[in-house]
């Protein structure tokens, strides 16, 4: 997977800036931190949660089950926890796509 020059080039990302790169409110990425295993943001020195882009690549996956698909949040688990490579990469692809979209609309 080659990165998109578009896409924010960084190690770690903060609760706001998840937020408004997923277009979600940092209370619903606290909750689904609880909700689902994939989502483990670290926490720095000062206790801050720092997400890598694994993190937020898990972010926009649950985003497009829960809100696009439909699923429930115990569906979507399931979902996340029994899918195959070949399904995760297009649903990857999909990500990439609504991220470069959010990216032009804060442009």
């Amino acid at each position: 997977m080659s990165s998109n020059p578009q896409q924010p080039t960084k190690l770690f990302y903060r609760i706001g800036e998840v937020s408004r790169l997923s277009g979600l409110e940092p209370y619903v990425l606290r909750y689904w931190e609880t909700e689902f295993s994939q989502i483990k943001p670290d926490k720095g020195r000062s206790g801050h949660r720092l997400y890598q882009k694994k993190d937020l690549n898990a972010i926009l996956i649950v985003k497009h089950l829960l809100y696009q698909e439909g699923y429930t949040i115990a569906g979507a688990r399931k979902k996340l926890s029994g899918r195959g490579e070949q399904d995760l990469e297009a649903v990857i692809e999909m990500t990439k796509k609504e991220l470069r979209e959010i990216l032009e609309m804060l442009k």
